[in-house]
């Protein structure tokens, strides 16, 4: 069988990655879920990496009047008429978000029965909407966000903790848009898919706690400043709960999903003539600690001993996932989950013939630094000691970005104005010993 892109396996992951991208594009995926007008006034607010583009894609289908305002990172702004786009920090909230989450929130109150409140729910719409609790600093919030970022907590537990330090998130926004009609157009990044987690759920029921908050501190020995602590030990107002009344009329549409992103690439694929393995769309865990079953995983399908219900997985094939990788920081490096989760491949992999790697983070970028991720090759680790480059120490200093930009394998794409997370491929090509074997 002969391989297009054989020649250059890169070109493949990247053609699976753009197909993933597209799975995921606002253009696409938002039009076709649009409610229809109400008698009364449409109010689009939203926030997240893709709030922009999903905003714009509701201009451009929406048959009568509107106007609003959504969120999103610096630097992901879309061209918008009547609805305002603010950008503000990621993932660190600053004052752009906050005070723009205000305003989101005073926008919603006083609406009535007849009026529709569309929200745009993206990857990253947590640390952008970030509008503290009375009694809570926004830097005292920071304080925190940084530590649980740094400490190798899940998403999940984050934003636990933001909702109990919030006056929008975890239901709020809906309870406080009551008793207008609230629909939630949303492109998820999480592990699940789970409504309450995406941008922490502020037009959903919120199931965790106060008490819980605190525990996911307390996990990970976080001291938070002294007005957090007593915000939580307080608990003075719990964010409403399934069964609210505020939130009867709120209704929470999921328009892409990791999982579809998976799908379109596993098609691309099957079109090339490799075979797909989607090995889950909800993968956590230390980045790392991931690559090394990844690897353990793309060695087993190079021996032909992968086994996929009675026979062995053929190749050509790719071994694709998604999810949320967590990175603890040890070192002073550069580089996000997907570097360092490719890059603990490339020493685990250690130049193995036949297996090429993409990972990358579908929102364009990776952690804090301006690539997407990064691609491996079996010429990676000789190209790295001919360098002079030390890939142990450098993984130890969570390096991945210094290790791939050295090497000129960094994946660039700029934001890519969706987000539905980790998007991970490993190509595992036959080799001509294991072809030798066969005949």
């Amino acid at each position: 069988m002969t391989l297009p892109g054989r020649d250059d396996p890169r070109l493949l992951l990247r053609a699976l990655f753009a197909a993933a991208l597209g799975a995921a594009d606002p253009s696409r995926v938002v039009p076709p879920h649009l409610p229809p007008p109400p008698s009364g006034r449409t109010v689009v607010v939203g926030a997240g990496k893709a709030a922009a583009a999903m905003a714009k894609a509701v201009e451009d289908h929406w048959p009568g009047p509107l106007s609003g305002l959504v969120i999103t990172r610096y630097g992901h702004g879309a061209p918008t008429r009547r609805i305002e786009v603010v950008e503000a920090g990621h993932p660190m909230p600053d004052a752009a978000g906050s005070e723009a989450a205000r305003r989101i929130l005073d926008s919603v109150r006083g609406l009535g029965a007849d009026d529709l409140v569309l929200f745009l729910a993206s990857g990253g719409g947590s640390a952008l909407m970030a509008l503290p609790a009375p009694g809570v600093s926004l830097e005292d919030k920071r304080a925190v966000t940084q530590a649980l970022l740094r400490c190798g907590a899940t998403i999940g537990e984050i934003n636990s903790v933001r909702k109990h330090l919030s006056a929008i998130k975890g239901g709020r926004l809906a309870a406080a848009a009551a008793p207008a009609r609230m629909v939630t157009l949303a492109i998820s990044d999480v592990p699940g898919d789970d409504p309450a987690v995406i941008a922490s759920g502020p037009t959903v029921p919120d199931p965790s706690t106060f008490a819980e908050a605190r525990a996911i501190l307390a996990k990970y020995a976080i001291a938070p400043p002294a007005a957090i602590a007593a915000h939580l030990a307080a608990a003075a107002e719990e964010s409403p709960k399934p069964g609210d009344p505020r939130l009867a009329r709120s209704t929470f549409i999921t328009v892409a999903t990791p999982q579809q992103a998976l799908l379109a690439a596993a098609a691309v694929a099957r079109g090339a003539g490799v075979t797909p393995l989607l090995l889950g769309d909800a993968i956590e865990g230390e980045a790392r600690e991931a690559a090394l079953v990844h690897a353990g995983i793309a060695r087993q399908a190079a021996a032909g001993k992968l086994i996929v219900g009675e026979r062995a997985l053929p190749l050509p094939a790719v071994l694709l996932s998604g999810g949320e990788t967590t990175v603890t920081v040890r070192g002073a490096g550069r580089g996000g989950r997907n570097a360092e989760f490719l890059l603990a491949l490339a020493i685990a992999l250690d130049g193995q013939p036949g297996l090429y790697a993409l990972a990358a983070d579908t929102d364009g970028i990776d952690g804090t630094e301006d690539n997407a991720g990064a691609l491996y090759a079996p010429d990676t680790a000789a190209r790295a000691a001919a360098a002079g480059l030390d890939l142990g120490a450098r993984l130890a200093g969570n390096d991945g970005y210094g290790a791939f930009a050295a090497l000129g394998d960094l994946l660039i794409t700029g934001p890519t104005l969706t987000n539905v997370n980790d998007f991970r491929a490993i190509l595992v090509l036959e080799t001509e010993p294991a072809t030798a074997t066969r005949e």
